[in-house]
């Protein structure tokens, strides 16, 4: 194992022991309790399994059969989440093989950045994710399951299904994906088009024809975002079936593979293999997954989610840590917006089989971790094969079937990972520079400040921004508004930057990796609206964003800078935000959430 990978697990244990002791003695505390149907009172058990058939009754009562919870987000309206209609049965059906029982536990919502992207709804996406978590815990509180299998796969909801899983730690559990949708308009061409549009160069028909030719089907969206990064990191982590993340949802394989989702997770509920999740994701488990996404270019998002995932397993971790993983960690993976390709060609080409193998022989990884699966961490460097309506695990080719999407650790795309650390006077913050020119891993002009994303787009309308600036986007943060993504940001700053002004943004909010070729320092924490330095910037003030070093700093005098008051929103433009679209409903959680480096928490 590399030493520099060594010393940041050793100092997150450290940090974390406290947290970590206190949180692997409640685990203890409730696996050894008597079983659900064997604890609980007679009313209760009979309420909990009053709707089962006659026949499973007596299997989970007096036969002490294993009892599977499904928590869902299925719903027929995002694709991604379509194909999971059918799976409670296809997983009934497999446990009553083995001599088991499942029950859908309950549901939780599933909301989709595409379509809340730049509109009010967009404003609940981040505050999402632990309601996901929350509405995980109700599922489960019933507290008659001996397992739990986890059908989700989107941005918010994984994240959401993993924290709220541990915090049922003693329960073995399996994270049971859905798989990308076929390969549609290539994502590079769909760019062009939104640049087009932005430019008023085509209308809203051509444009909507370019979206649904690219949003087309069943599954997942077909970049390398939020979603596909959580799919990268779950079979990085050892919580998928290995080798599940991208099979398209009408592939022969994709009951296979949730069939032997159920045979998993019943094999370690027994004695002898008993593999908890609150076990099973410990601070080796988290820095596999940290390495997975530098060394995959995956979502910014996941510097925010991950930061919670672990804290709730009781191990605590910050930006620091993924900026000295990222100083030695290759990147491997050129999948859009980091590349040219999407997940389908990743996949084709060698996929996080590939990655993951390539990072445990070379010494990225921890092999020697716990997984759902009973060979291990080396089992994710394998591909799953339908063979005689069997599955089969086979090796992958020494080398990359295409070398401009995937490489080998002697041949990284880069000898460190797609995502800096920046720090400086006004805060720190993240950068995805994998995509980024180097000759724009340096930016410094004068900052024109906008407090909402409709005032840059309504500058770009007038013309007003064909210069070198940076744009300061302030106010957008998880207290200000819960943190929106800006993608609409990206298609005007990139027909700006194409015409080759020197162009950058610097924000508290989100953009999931999404700024593609703008150089972007986002999540800049302290926020404005907690008195963060963004909230002193003005207007002509000179930024120097730094990739290189890693630093982003307004160049005021120092005496100056430390006098100057910090702006804050006027009484209209900060009540915009809490009313409408279930906005008010989330007042709480904007009160008390944590800082974006911080994960964003609103239940601590």
């Amino acid at each position: 194992m590399k030493q520099s990978h060594i010393e940041v697990t050793e100092r997150i244990i450290e940090v974390s022991r406290p947290t970590r002791t206190a949180y692997l003695q409640r685990l203890d505390e409730i696996a050894n309790r008597d079983r659900g149907a064997d604890r609980l009172g007679c009313a209760n058990v009979a309420h909990a399994f009053a709707a089962m058939p006659t026949n499973d009754k007596f299997k989970v009562v007096a036969e002490k059969a294993p009892n599977i919870g499904i928590v869902t987000a299925y719903n027929d309206m995002l694709s991604a989440h379509q194909p999971y209609g059918s799976y409670p049965n296809i997983i009934k059906d497999e446990a009553a093989k083995w001599g088991a029982t499942a029950q859908v536990a309950g549901g939780v919502p599933a909301m989709c950045d595409g379509i809340t992207q730049g509109e009010p709804g967009m404003e609940l996406s981040l505050f999402s994710r632990d309601t996901i978590a929350m509405s995980t815990a109700i599922a489960l509180s019933h507290d008659v399951f001996d397992a739990a299998l986890l059908l989700g796969v989107c941005d918010k909801i994984v994240p959401g299904l993993l924290i709220g899983a541990l915090h049922f730690g003693h329960l073995p559990c399996v994270f049971v994906p859905a798989g990308p949708m076929s390969t549609g308009i290539d994502n590079t061409s769909k760019s062009k088009v939104r640049e087009q549009y932005a430019q008023g160069l085509i209308g809203r028909e051509e444009l909507l024809a370019s979206e649904s030719a690219a949003y087309h089907g069943a599954g997942t969206c077909t970049f390398y975002g939020t979603a596909n990064s959580n799919q990268m990191l779950m079979e990085a982590m050892g919580l998928h079936v290995p080798g599940s993340a991208f099979i398209h949802p009408h592939d022969g394989m994709r009951e296979l593979l949730t069939r032997e989702a159920v045979k998993m997770v019943l094999e370690n509920t027994k004695k002898d293999h008993y593999t908890p999740i609150g076990k099973l994701v410990d601070e080796h488990v988290i820095v596999n997954a940290m390495v997975a996404l530098l060394a995959t270019g995956g979502s910014t998002n996941h510097l925010i989610h991950w930061v919670a995932i672990a804290r709730a397993a009781g191990i605590i971790i910050d930006w620091t840590d993924f900026y000295h993983l990222a100083k030695t960690t290759p990147l491997l993976a050129k999948v859009y917006p980091n590349g040219i390709a999407d997940v389908n060609q990743f996949q084709t080409a060698g996929g996080p089989a590939f990655v993951i193998r390539e990072l445990i022989d070379a010494g990225y990884m921890y092999p020697d971790v716990f997984t759902v699966a009973y060979g291990g961490l080396r089992d994710y460097g394998k591909l799953p094969v339908k063979e005689n309506d069997q599955l089969v695990w086979k090796d992958l080719p020494k080398e990359s079937k295409d070398e401009l999407i995937v490489r080998t650790a002697e041949h990284p795309f880069d000898p460190s990972g797609g995502l800096r650390l920046l720090k400086g006077n006004l805060g720190r913050s993240v950068i995805k520079i994998s995509a980024v020119p180097e000759d724009r891993h340096i930016i410094e002009a004068p900052a024109i400040v906008f407090d909402a994303q409709e005032e840059l787009l309504e500058a770009f309308d007038r013309g007003e921004l064909e210069k070198d600036f940076v744009a300061v986007v302030r106010f957008q943060g998880p207290k200000a508004n819960g943190m929106p993504e800006l993608h609409k940001l990206t298609p005007p700053l990139a027909v700006l930057q194409n015409k080759g002004f020197m162009v950058a943004i610097v924000t508290d909010g989100r953009m999931s990796g999404a700024s593609g070729k703008i150089p972007a320092a986002i999540h800049l924490t302290p926020e404005a609206s907690a008195g963060g330095a963004l909230a002193k910037v003005r207007t002509g003030d000179i930024i120097r964003l730094n990739a290189k070093v890693g630093m982003v700093n307004v160049l005021v005098d120092e005496d100056e800078w430390e006098e100057r008051e910090v702006e804050e929103l006027t009484d209209a433009k900060r009540h915009a935000n809490e009313h409408g679209i279930g906005r008010e409903l989330f007042g709480g959680m904007r009160k008390n959430v944590l800082s974006a480096e911080e994960g964003a928490i609103t239940w601590l």
